[in-house]
């Protein structure tokens, strides 16, 4: 049977770049393609592929979100990170979401066959250009510590929505939660963070690849 994936990204050339060159493979066939986080972990319970291949900066809900979701509810879903960052910390933070291995966008021609080949076979897969996060004196890998490891997956996903520049009263009704409740949210979530207006805030989603310009 071919290898079943799923492509995500909001960018439709990168889709169909990804989808000429897996499916001149001969054992791959593209299931299907999602344009955002949400609809990636929707397509994945509905299409259970094998494979899928993610980006990290998408609107509504990112790649990293994304593969918390899908390694929860699907485990045997292998995802493989396509991304245009390669900070130590977003490559840690997908790889403790539950992603398979990790490219680089401006590999993806040498490294996309052979990732999807690693994965498929059980291994984890680091693309060129990418550095494998360090392991700590405690044995476990990891970066240090920062404010936004406190964020809880709800204050997550309102610093996302917050910093793309939707209202309470837009972010209240994707999140099927009160106005208020939003700004419960959203106050929390800002404080742990330490910044006090939205600039700020957008500027910490960028630089964490919450969101991208």
């Amino acid at each position: 049977m071919p290898i079943r994936v799923l492509l995500v990204d909001d960018h439709s050339i990168v889709r169909e770049g990804l989808k000429s060159i897996l499916e001149g493979l001969g054992d791959v066939a593209v299931v299907g393609e999602a344009t955002d986080g949400r609809s990636a972990v929707e397509r994945v319970e509905e299409l259970r592929p094998d494979v899928i291949i993610m980006d990290i900066s998408m609107p509504g809900l990112n790649g990293i979100e994304a593969t918390q979701l899908i390694s929860k509810h699907c485990p045997s879903a292998r995802v493989i990170i396509l991304s245009m960052h390669h900070t130590n910390e977003h490559i840690f933070r997908a790889m403790q979401a539950g992603a398979r291995a990790y490219i680089l966008k401006e590999a993806v021609g040498s490294c996309i066959i052979t990732s999807l080949r690693t994965v498929m076979r059980g291994k984890i897969f680091f693309g060129e250009g990418v550095v494998e996060p360090q392991k700590s004196n405690s044995g476990s890998k990891g970066v240090p510590k920062s404010p936004f490891d406190s964020l809880s997956r709800r204050e997550r996903e309102i610093m996302q929505f917050v910093a793309e520049g939707n209202s309470n009263l837009t972010i209240a009704e994707l999140c099927n939660i009160s106005p208020k409740s939003v700004e419960t949210y959203r106050s929390r979530m800002m404080i742990k963070l330490g910044v006090d207006n939205v600039p700020s805030l957008v500027l910490y989603a960028l630089q964490h690849g919450v969101i991208s310009l």
